[in-house]
C-alpha cells in the first residue's frame, strides 16, 4: 500500500509538473500564495531584500561613509530579520519554510527603515514602500499565474505563429496592407513623425499597445468559456481564478500573434521606405532625418537608414498591429481559426486535469497524504 501511495504521489507531482510547464499553474488543486508563488520566488526576494541596503547611502556623503553605511544597513536588515524569526517562534538564523503575511510585511517595510535611520530620506522611504509592493504584486502575477512558462510556450511556437500570422495577414487584410503603402508615401505622415518630441513617440506607440491590449483582453472571457466546454470533458468547472489563469494564456498567444505582425510589417516599411524615400524626397517633403542616421551600399547606389525612416515605419506597425487586434475581435473567421489550434493544444491539458482530480479522490478517500509542491 505504501509503495502505491509513493506512486500516486509522484503522478500527482507529473500531472502538476504539467500544468505548470503548460502556464497553468492555477490548474493544481490548493495553489496558494504562501506555498506555491512568493516560496518558489523566495531566493529571488532574498537578494532584492540584501540588496536594499544601499537605501543607507547618500551619494552626497564620501565613498568611505557610504561603505560604512551601507555594511550598517545590512547589519540592520539581519538583524530586523531575525528578531522577527523570534517573535513567530522560529531559530534568529532560521530560513522560513513558508513565505506569509509576516515575511511579506518585512519585505516591504523594513528596508525602508534604512534610509529614515541614515539620513532621514522620507522621500526613499515611501518610494521603497511603494516600490516593494508593487515588486511583490508583480511577482505574484508572473509566478503566480505563471507567465513566465507561458511565454517560454509561446515563443517556442514563434515560427509557427509566423507563418500562421502573416498567412492571415495577407488573407484577412489586403485592404489594410494598400491602405498602408498608401498611407506610407504620404509627406504629412513623415512630418508628423519626424518633428514629433522622442517623449511624443514613445507616448504614441503606449497608446497604440495599449488600445491593442484593451481590444484583445476584450474578447478573452468569451473565449475562455468557448474553450472550456469543448474541451473540459467530464472535469469540474473552472474556477474563476483558473479562468484568468487559461484567458492570460490566450492573450500571450494573441498577443505574440499582434507582435510578429507589427514586426514584419516594421521591418518591410524600413526596407522599402530606404530604398523608396530617398533624400532628394525627403527634402522635398520638409522631412528632418533627425539625429540618427546610417548609410548603406546596394548594387552601387547609397540608401540613408535615418531616424525619421525608422519612426515612420515604427508607426505604421503599430497602426497595423491595433487594425489586427481589432480585427482578433470583430472576425468570427479569425476567431474560429484561433481557438482551433489553441483547443488542439489545450485538450491535453484538460484532459490531464480531468485524471489529475480523479486521481486525487481516490489517493484522499484510501488516506494517503497529499502530494509536496513540485518543480
Amino acid at each position: 500500500m505504501a509503495k502505491w501511495h509513493d506512486e500516486t504521489q509522484e503522478e500527482l507531482a507529473g500531472y502538476e509538473r504539467t500544468f505548470r510547464r503548460s502556464g497553468l499553474p492555477l490548474f493544481i488543486e490548493d495553489y496558494s500564495a504562501s506555498d506555491d508563488i512568493f516560496n518558489r520566488a523566495a531566493p529571488f526576494l532574498a537578494l532584492v531584500f540584501i540588496a536594499e541596503m544601499v537605501g543607507a547611502i547618500e551619494l552626497d556623503w564620501p565613498i568611505l561613509v557610504n561603505i560604512a553605511a551601507a555594511l550598517g544597513g545590512l547589519a540592520v536588515l539581519i538583524a530586523a530579520f531575525g528578531v522577527l524569526n523570534r517573535i513567530l517562534g522560529r531559530g534568529f538564523w532560521t530560513l522560513p519554510e513558508r513565505i506569509g503575511r509576516p515575511e511579506l510585511g518585512a519585505f516591504v517595510f523594513i528596508p525602508a527603515l534604512l534610509p529614515l535611520i541614515f539620513g532621514g530620506q522620507l522621500r526613499q522611504v515611501a518610494g521603497l514602500i511603494i516600490g516593494n509592493a508593487l515588486l511583490l504584486g508583480l511577482v505574484y502575477l508572473v509566478v503566480g499565474y505563471g507567465l513566465i512558462a507561458t511565454m517560454f510556450w509561446a515563443l517556442t511556437r514563434i515560427a509557427d505563429e509566423l507563418a500562421d500570422s502573416l498567412a492571415r495577414l495577407v488573407r484577412a487584410l489586403p485592404l489594410l496592407l494598400i491602405f498602408s503603402l498608401v498611407l506610407f508615401l504620404n509627406a504629412e505622415m513623415w512630418q508628423v513623425f519626424s518633428t514629433m518630441p522622442r517623449s511624443f513617440v514613445w507616448v504614441v506607440a503606449g497608446m497604440f499597445v495599449g488600445l491593442g491590449g484593451l481590444f484583445l483582453v476584450l474578447r478573452v472571457p468569451g473565449q475562455v468559456r468557448q474553450l472550456e466546454a469543448e474541451v473540459r470533458g467530464d472535469a469540474p468547472v473552472l474556477s474563476r481564478r483558473q479562468r484568468v489563469n487559461v484567458g492570460l494564456t490566450l492573450v500571450v498567444s494573441q498577443g505574440l500573434q499582434v507582435f510578429v505582425v507589427s514586426v514584419g510589417v516594421g521591418l518591410f516599411f524600413v526596407a522599402f521606405g530606404a530604398l523608396a524615400v530617398g533624400e532628394e524626397v525627403r527634402v522635398a517633403w520638409a522631412v528632418t532625418d533627425g539625429m540618427w542616421s546610417h548609410r548603406l551600399e546596394l548594387f552601387g547606389h547609397e540608401i540613408l537608414i535615418t531616424e525619421a525612416l525608422l519612426r515612420v515605419a515604427g508607426g505604421m506597425a503599430a497602426i497595423t498591429g491595433l487594425y489586427y487586434a481589432i480585427s482578433i475581435l470583430t472576425d468570427a473567421t479569425y476567431r474560429e481559426e484561433f481557438l482551433e489550434d489553441v483547443t488542439e493544444e489545450m485538450r491535453e491539458v484538460f484532459q490531464a486535469r480531468a485524471r489529475y482530480l480523479v486521481l486525487r479522490t481516490t489517493s484522499a478517500e484510501d488516506g494517503a497524504p497529499e502530494p509536496t509542491p513540485s518543480g
